[in-house]
C-alpha cells in the first residue's frame, strides 16, 4: 500500500510536465502562467510535507494516507474538468496537498511495519521503485493520451487509482502513531510553510522577471526572516515538528543536503531537456517520452536490488559513487546538438539513470535509519521536504540561466545566419519580452527557418551552461556525502508493549505487536504476510 500511495502521489509530476505545450496551446496560457501549472503542484508539496508527517504521527498514519489519496483524486478530477488555466492550478494544488500527505506517510508506514533497519532497506527499495515507475510512465501516458484525445484526459488515471487504493487501504491497513504523546507544532508549521513558499515564489518570479523587483525582494526577505523564526521556534518548542537535534547525525545532515542539492540540479536539467526535445528537436510528446524513459527505466529496474545493497555496502560508497556517475553523464551531454541521434543520447541518459539508481534508495534508507526509531517519520518528512525544495528551485534556477544565456547569445547567432539588422533587433526584442518560447512560436515569413535555426543554436548555448551547472551541483552533493556520510548507527526498535488481551495493539495472531501503537500495528499485520 505504501508503494501504491507513492505511485499515485508522483504520477502527475512527469505526466503534466510532458503535456505543458498542449495545455498552453489549448488554454492560450502565457509562459509564466504555464510555469505555475507545475509549481502549483510542487509548492504545497514542499511547504506542507513536514506538517503532513506530524499529522500522521499525531492523528494516525492511515488517516493521513487516506486523506492524501482523496486529495490526489479530487485534484485530478478538478483539473480534468478545467476550462481555464486557473482551474488547472487549483487541481494541481489539491494534488500537491495529496502528495504532501502521502510522501512521509508511506515511508513512515514502512518504518513502522519493518523495524529491522536491514530488512527495511529492501522495502524502501521497492518504495523507490514504485516512485520511479510513476515518473517513468508519466510521459508515456501523456504522449499516448495526447495522440488520441484532449489533453484533459491525462488527469483521468489518478481518479480511479486513488479510489481503488483508498478502498484497499481501508481494508488492509491498520493505523499507527508515533510513540508517546505528540502535539501539533503550529508555530513551526506556519513558519516552515511561510519560509518555503516565500523562497520558491521569490526564486521563480525573480528568474522570470528580475531579482530587483519589489515583490521578489519582499518574498526573499520574508523567506530569510521565516527561516530564522523557524529555527528559533523549533529550538524552544517542547514538541518540535522538525527536531533540530536530528542534524546532530552526520548521516541525516548529509542525506538532507544531498537531497536538496542533487534534486536542484537534476530536476532543473530535466526541465531544460524537455524544452530541448520540443523546441530544438521538434519531437512529439510521445517521442520525447521514449527518450526520457532511458533515464527512468534504469532506477526502476535497479531499485529493489540496490535496496538489498543498502546494508551490505556503506552509503559513503553507494551515494557519492552514484552521484559521481551522474556527474560524468551530465558532462558527456554537453556536446549534444540539433541533430543528435536517439542512439547517441540513449547511452548517456541511461548512464545518468544508473547514477540516480545508486542515490535515491540509499539516500532515503540512510536518512530514516540514522535517527532513533520513533523519529523515523520525522526524518522521512524532513528529507522529502528538502528534496522537494530542491525540485521546486531546480526549474526556476536553471530555467533562468537557460533563458538568460540563450537571449544573450541569440543576436550573434541571428547575425551569423545572415539576417538583417532590423530582423535581428525585432527577434531580440521579442525574446527579451516574451522569452525564447515566444520566438519559437512567431511567424516571421521567409526568415522563419533561419530564425528558428539561430534560436536552436542559442538554446543549445543555454542548455550546455545548464548541464555544466547541474554537473557542478551533483559533484558538490557527492563531496558532501564523501565528507559526512558514515554507516548509520541503528537504534533498536521500541520495546515490545504487552497490551491487555484483545487490545488494539495485539497482532492478528494474538501476539503483542512491535512498537508503540495505540490503534493497531502494521508490524503485526506484516508478520502475518
Amino acid at each position: 500500500m505504501a508503494c501504491v500511495g507513492v505511485f499515485v502521489a508522483y504520477l502527475p509530476v512527469t505526466t503534466v510536465s510532458a503535456s505543458l505545450p498542449a495545455i498552453q496551446r489549448a488554454l492560450g496560457a502565457s509562459t509564466s502562467e504555464l510555469a505555475w501549472v507545475s509549481d502549483a503542484f510542487v509548492l504545497p508539496m514542499a511547504a506542507l510535507i513536514l506538517t503532513a508527517g506530524v499529522f500522521g504521527e499525531v492523528h494516525g498514519r492511515k488517516k493521513v494516507y487516506q486523506a492524501g489519496l482523496a486529495l490526489s483524486g479530487i485534484g485530478a478530477l478538478v483539473a480534468l474538468c478545467a476550462q481555464n488555466v486557473q482551474v488547472v492550478w487549483a487541481g494541481q494544488a489539491l494534488a500537491g496537498l495529496g502528495a504532501a500527505a502521502l510522501m512521509p506517510t508511506t515511508l513512515a508506514l514502512i518504518s513502522h511495519a519493518v523495524p529491522d533497519p536491514r530488512e527495511r532497506g529492501r522495502f524502501i527499495g521497492l518504495w523507490a521503485t514504485a516512485l520511479t515507475a510513476a515518473l517513468a510512465l508519466g510521459p508515456v501516458i501523456a504522449g499516448t493520451v495526447l495522440n488520441h484525445v484532449d489533453w484533459r484526459w491525462i488527469y483521468l488515471l489518478p481518479v480511479p487509482a486513488s479510489l481503488l487504493a483508498s478502498a484497499c487501504g481501508a481494508k488492509l491497513l491498520t493505523d499507527s502513531r508515533a510513540p508517546g504523546v505528540r502535539r501539533l507544532d503550529w508555530p513551526g508549521q506556519i513558519t516552515a510553510a511561510l519560509t518555503i513558499t516565500a523562497l520558491v515564489y521569490g526564486i521563480i518570479e525573480g528568474g522570470a522577471a528580475s531579482f530587483s523587483d519589489v515583490k521578489v525582494m519582499v518574498a526573499l526577505s520574508t523567506a530569510a526572516v521565516g527561516a530564522v523564526a523557524f529555527v528559533l521556534v523549533e529550538r524552544s518548542s517542547a514538541d518540535p515538528m522538525l527536531d533540530l537535534t536530528l542534524f546532530g547525525s552526520p548521516a541525516f545532515t548529509a542525506t538532507t543536503l544531498i537531497a536538496m542539492i542533487s534534486f536542484l540540479g537534476l530536476i532543473g536539467f530535466f526541465f531544460a531537456l524537455s524544452l530541448y526535445f520540443g523546441l530544438v528537436q521538434q519531437l512529439s510528446t510521445l517521442d520525447a517520452a521514449w527518450r526520457l524513459l532511458m533515464v527512468t527505466m534504469v532506477p526502476l529496474v535497479l531499485g529493489a536490488p540496490v535496496g538489498r545493497l543498502v546494508h551490505r555496502v556503506s552509503p559513503r560508497l553507494l551515494i557519492p559513487g552514484g552521484l559521481l556517475v551522474a556527474t560524468v553523464a551530465l558532462l558527456t551531454l554537453t556536446d549534444i546538438g540539433v541533430h543528435t541521434s536517439f542512439g547517441s543520447l540513449a547511452w548517456r541518459l541511461a548512464l545518468l539513470g544508473l547514477g540516480m539508481a545508486f542515490v535515491i534508495t540509499p539516500m532515503t534508507a540512510t536518512a530514516v535509519s540514522s535517527v532513533p526509531f520513533h523519529q523515523a517519520g520525522m526524518a522521512a518528512a524532513g528529507n522529502n521536504a528538502f528534496r522537494q525544495v530542491g525540485a521546486a528551485l531546480g526549474p526556476a534556477v536553471l530555467g533562468a540561466l537557460l533563458t538568460t544565456r540563450a537571449v544573450d547569445a541569440l543576436p550573434g547567432h541571428l547575425t551569423d545566419a545572415g539576417l538583417s539588422g532590423r530582423t535581428v533587433q525585432h527577434v531580440t526584442t521579442l525574446a527579451e519580452q516574451g522569452g525564447i518560447g515566444a520566438v519559437g512560436g512567431a511567424d516571421l515569413g521567409a526568415d522563419t527557418p533561419r530564425v528558428l535555426g539561430a534560436l536552436s543554436e542559442a538554446f543549445l548555448d543555454g542548455l550546455h551552461l545548464c548541464l555544466v551547472v547541474a554537473a557542478v551541483l551533483t559533484l558538490l552533493a557527492a563531496a558532501v556525502g564523501a565528507v559526512l556520510l558514515r554507516r548509520p548507527t541503528h537504534t533498536a526498535p521500541p520495546a515490545i508493549v504487552t497490551p491487555r488481551p484483545g487490545a488494539a495493539g495485539e497482532s492478528p495472531t494474538g501476539t503483542p505487536a512491535q512498537g508503540h501503537d495505540d490503534a493497531g500495528s502494521l508490524a503485526g499485520s506484516h508478520s502475518g504476510g
